[in-house]
């Protein structure tokens, strides 16, 4: 039980930070899943992380490679060769590792949230873990491995413009940014299944079955904080779309999952009037 206790009164926060800045993808799930498994959800505690462990230079922790370049010089090729489905299950490997970083900077950036904040987003780290080490792991039998294709950062560029302002951050990465998945999952997959990678089809459902419940994560702590500061949803989102230049989104829209991640049928709406 002491173990457990150093876990819990005043560490989480810290213990994300360390997570977070930790270079190695087999490292930080480790840390990932020792914080997750040790919280006592009968006496939790939230502090603030210490000023002098935190170092935003090192924010967020990746390994060397993969090269980071603009999205138009990320490789395409056929998903018919091997080498095609190799690039488009490292770029989505990429999108997990990054997923793994921007949810434990949810934990540690921002404080004086319900404690079920906090774990709503570690349990979101683990299953982005999970997702990236079941994409490196297949990439392994066709004979590559994460970072040897160059990949871009869109992704953690929204982390970095929200981090003065949790609403902003709920609002654009997991409602917009993450959201994206939703959308783009059912197409990536039928593409894997016309090429007969029936392992990766099986992967592609449990990360759309994961990420509908991420997705809903955020939707209801961007409600919350709406409610909070007494503003409301859609046109706080508008707004904050165009303060931090969010990039425009195009159908089709995975409607169905949406739904079930939480956005509302006035939501989908001026989703479907406003970007289609």
């Amino acid at each position: 039980m002491s173990g457990q206790q150093n876990f819990t009164e005043g560490n989480i926060r810290r213990l994300a930070y360390q997570a977070l800045i930790e270079i190695d993808p087999l490292s930080k799930k480790t840390l990932v899943d020792k914080i997750e498994s040790s919280i006592s959800y009968d006496d939790f505690f939230i502090q603030d992380p210490s000023t002098q462990d935190i170092c935003e230079s090192l924010v967020p922790g990746r390994p060397q490679h993969p090269q980071l370049v603009n999205p138009l010089l990320v490789k395409k090729r056929s998903m018919h060769t091997i080498e095609g489905r190799a690039i488009a299950i490292h770029a989505l490997a990429h999108i997990e590792f990054n997923a793994i970083n921007l949810a434990l900077d949810a934990v540690w950036r921002f404080s004086d949230m319900p404690d079920q904040y906090y774990l709503d987003w570690l349990r979101v780290a683990q299953e982005e873990a999970k997702h990236f080490f079941m994409l490196k792991n297949h990439l392994k039998t066709l004979g590559y491995d994460y970072g040897i294709f160059p990949a871009h950062d869109s992704l953690w560029e929204m982390v970095e413009k929200t981090k003065g302002d949790i609403l902003a951050r709920m609002a654009l990465v997991p409602r917009t940014m993450e959201a994206r998945g939703l959308d783009a999952v059912p197409l990536i997959r039928a593409r894997f299944l016309q090429a007969k990678d029936i392992e990766m089809v099986n992967i592609l459902d449990i990360i759309l079955q994961d990420e509908i419940g991420h997705v809903e994560i955020g939707n209801r702590w961007f409600n919350y904080l709406c409610r909070d500061r007494k503003v409301e949803p859609i046109p706080t989102f508008k707004l904050l779309c165009t303060v931090y230049n969010a990039p425009h989104l195009r159908g089709p829209f995975n409607i169905q999952a949406r739904k079930q991640a939480g956005f509302t049928d006035a939501e989908i709406d001026f989703l479907q009037d406003n970007h289609s």
